[in-house]
Parts: C-alpha cells; structure tokens; sequence
C-alpha cells in the first residue's frame, strides 16, 4: 500500500481513516514483494481472530513527532466499536528506529515493558546491523506470539561474540609499530657509521 510520497514527513493524517485491508502497510517501500506477501500472510494469522495485527514503515515523520506517538494515534484512528484489539509495528527507516504498540485490552496480556524491548532490542538489532527490516518484523512476531501463546519470554536476542578474522594484511597500529622501528634502525645506523667514515676521512 502506498501513501504519500516518501520524502514527505509523516503524521497520523497521511494514513486512511479506516483501518486497512492489508497488514503491511509499506509506505516507505522497504519490503520485496515477497517479504510483503510473507509478513502480510504472519500478519493475517498472527494472534487469531480477536487479534489484527499490522506493520506500518515509513521514511521519516513529522517534527516533534515520536513513533510511539504516531502509533497511539493510528490505534485510535482505526479503531471502532467491536472491533478486535489491535497490534502495530512501526519502522522508521531515516534512524532505523521501531515502535510496538497495542491496544488496550491488549496491554493485560503485553505489558508496555514487553512492547519497548520488543521495538528497541528485539527489531532494533537486525535494524541496525543493515537494515534488515523483514528479519525485524519476524523476530518481534515471534516473540510477542510466544508470549501470547503462554509460553515464556524468549527475550532480545542475543548479541554473539564477533571474533577478529585473522589476516596476513597489517593493522595499522602494527604499520605504524613497524614503521617506528625501521626509523629507530636507521637513526642507530646513520649514528653509527657517520663518525666512523667521518674519522676514516680525516685519518687519511
């Protein structure tokens, strides 16, 4: 879905008054057609029939705006009498930046603690590792469907050690290392030899 276009700033008044059909709403165009079908497919069944659950990407928004903010105002934008509780996550893809928020009768079974590391460790790492935005959307959908399944909070993922890769090439404090010893050599040389050819000249 397209709205307006992406180097504009966002506000809740660019989105349509009515909840959309889509559960992904790629106004950023941040997603291949087939991330899209697969998130909007995770989307549709995510949480079953009492859940709608979207995900909403955007280029930058509006000054003064905060993405948490833009989706408190989306949530009740598209809200209406009986509908079922709703879930959004938001991608900003200027800062790589996301937002989770949810309804309130959703907010018994997610706590607002769950919602912030979901958006800020869960889809932030995979966001700021090379803008990974499906990889973000799913590992959030994952561990908030664990949760709402019963099950334990699998937590953040965990940041793996990145070992050095070994390498003939040099860093540079071992050139600059090896480039202050070679001057040392030949200082020692130079200091070395100059008095000596000096006396062979004179002794002559």
């Amino acid at each position: 879905m397209s709205l307006a276009p992406a180097a504009w700033a966002t506000g809740v008044t660019e989105f349509p008054g009515q909840a959309p059909t889509s559960h992904v709403i790629d106004s950023a165009d941040l997603l291949s057609r087939s991330a899209n079908t697969e998130l909007d497919r995770r989307l549709e069944s995510f949480g079953g029939p009492e859940l709608e659950a979207r995900l909403v990407t955007l280029r930058r928004l509006d000054y003064g705006l905060s993405l948490d903010a833009l989706g408190q105002g989306l949530l009740e934008r598209w809200a209406t009498a009986g509908s079922p509780d709703q879930l959004l996550l938001l991608i900003e893809s200027q800062n790589n930046s996301a937002a989770v928020v949810a309804s309130q009768g959703l907010r018994e079974r997610l706590s607002p603690e769950l919602l912030s590391s979901t958006a800020i460790s869960t889809m932030g790492l995979p966001l700021r590792e090379g803008a990974r935005y499906r990889q973000a959307s799913l590992d959030a959908l994952d561990r908030l469907g664990a949760v709402l399944n019963g099950e334990a909070d699998p937590g953040p993922p965990q940041l793996q050690e990145r070992l050095p890769i070994e390498t003939n090439i040099p860093t540079r404090e071992e050139t600059a290392s090896s480039n202050a010893l070679l001057w040392v050599v030949v200082l020692l040389v130079v200091g070395t030899l100059v008095p000596m050819i000096t006396w062979w000249v004179f002794s002559r």
